[in-house]
């Protein structure tokens, strides 16, 4: 199995920034991590972010033009770049990954970002 670990989460003020960084290991063969989402309290999880086998990426219109996905394949390493951060960004952030043949989901534990004054 493969696991993900997030980090980079952390409490900052409105219009700051952070960068989210999520790790796999283990049985990353034809593995790549693909897309950060976010949960805020009382709501479901929703994508923010996504890039493709073939690098292209998707973003919420929520986050466009203030987020920024990447990604390392060498190190299977997804990267989450956020700035001018709202408080309605305040959620926890997990990242997803996915075996390229086979179309199931791995989550990572997420990490919490909280955008207050």
């Amino acid at each position: 199995q493969v696991q993900l670990v997030e980090s980079g989460g952390g409490l900052v003020q409105p219009g700051g920034s952070l960068r989210l960084s999520c790790a796999a290991s283990g049985s990353t063969f034809s593995f790549y991590v693909r897309g950060w989402y976010r949960q805020a309290p009382g709501k479901q999880r929703e994508l923010v972010a996504i890039i493709t086998a073939g690098g292209t990426t998707n973003y919420a219109d929520s986050v466009k033009g203030r987020f920024t996905i990447s990604r390392d394949n060498a190190k299977n390493t997804l990267y989450l770049q956020m700035n001018s951060l709202k408080p309605e960004d305040t959620a926890v952030y997990y990242c997803n990954g996915r075996y390229v043949s086979v179309q199931n989901d791995y989550w990572g534990q997420g990490t919490q970002v909280t955008v207050s004054s």
